[in-house]
């Protein structure tokens, strides 16, 4: 809970390492970059970042990251929970593409919460809260190398410093965690109920083998006119045609006390049929009560009364509604 609140109301710092990047680079790295993710990247300027779904053949999300131009014959794709590197190499060889795909030595660290700003401006200068979301510079902090980036995964705001250099990084944490002491800065990590509240899709957690983005609120980065050698626009065209079955909304739960997850996911039911499951649950502090987000059928919408079995063998009332919830 404290971790929860350093978040809403000051900062945090996390270490978010584990959230590797795959790195595309050669003559060929734009047109792979463009292969893999079905949004558009024409347009995309060096210093620049967006949200990308990347889909398999059938359509199928296999990745959501924040790709990074980080040169016009380089890019960053800051990935999920999923092994993309071989993917894009297997992609890559398949359409014979000059070029190189590999894990760098880059390793983020991420400052977030409403103080953030106060944080990261005193550490690396007034300069860098210039910076608009999704934007990134590089930075040399007294011999630490950093590409810094207006991002994170939460709703709260903040920065990521990608360190360029991994043997740095218990000095990275020292100078970050010293410059947050005013702010009463503390450690913390991608935070399960603010995720829920604020609806962020988690990969393989919100998501099954056969969940494509406009099921997940992730059409809006489809551009069905993306080009043809798209690996996945084939599939998504026919999927955007046919129209979609299932859709992603939250859930209030009448349930009483705190509901943690379970190794089983909860049912959703409308009547006495199964329409979908419920990917995540949390206690949200803010609305008092617990909440999920659902993968479930179109028939049930907004508003609609729904029965759930918890993944604990309990039941409970739930009502459907919009995300995010906050």
């Amino acid at each position: 809970m404290a971790e929860y609140w350093r978040l809403i109301n000051g900062v945090a710092m996390w270490d978010v390492a584990v959230e590797r990047q795959v790195e595309l680079v050669g003559p060929d790295a734009a047109r792979l970059a463009q292969i893999l993710t079905p949004r558009k990247l024409g347009a995309l300027r060096p210093g620049v970042g967006r949200y990308v779904p990347i889909c398999n053949h059938r359509g199928v999300i296999i990745n959501d990251p924040i790709l990074l131009k980080v040169a016009d014959d380089r890019f960053w794709l800051s990935i999920a929970d999923s092994d993309i590197v071989l993917f894009a190499r297997a992609v890559a060889a398949e359409r014979k593409l000059n070029v190189r795909v590999f894990e760098p030595d880059v390793s983020p660290l991420a400052i977030q919460g409403p103080k953030a700003d106060n944080v990261v401006g005193d550490l690396l200068g007034e300069d860098i809260l210039n910076l608009k979301f999704f934007q990134f510079r590089d930075v040399n902090l007294d011999g630490i190398p950093l590409t810094v980036a207006r991002s994170g995964w939460s709703h709260q705001g903040g920065f990521e410093l990608y360190l360029l250099d991994g043997s740095k990084g218990d000095a990275l944490w020292a100078k970050v965690k010293e410059a947050g002491q005013p702010y009463d800065i503390g450690p913390g990590t991608p935070n399960p109920m603010e995720r829920v509240e604020s609806g962020l899709l988690s990969y393989g957690g919100d998501t099954d083998d056969e969940t494509n983005p406009f099921e997940v609120r992730l059409g809006r980065y489809v551009d069905l006119d993306a080009p043809d050698e798209v690996l996945s626009i084939a599939a998504l065209r026919e999927i955007y045609a046919s129209g979609v079955t299932r859709h992603q909304v939250g859930v209030k739960l009448a349930i009483d006390g705190q509901y943690g997850q379970t190794d089983r996911l909860s049912t959703v039911l409308k009547g006495n049929a199964e329409v979908g499951k419920i990917t995540a649950h949390a206690y949200s502090p803010r609305l008092e009560c617990n909440i999920g987000i659902a993968l479930i059928s179109n028939e049930v919408t907004v508003g609609d009364q729904v029965d759930v079995a918890l993944g604990d063998g309990r039941s409970t009332a739930g009502v459907v509604c919009d995300l995010p919830f906050i």
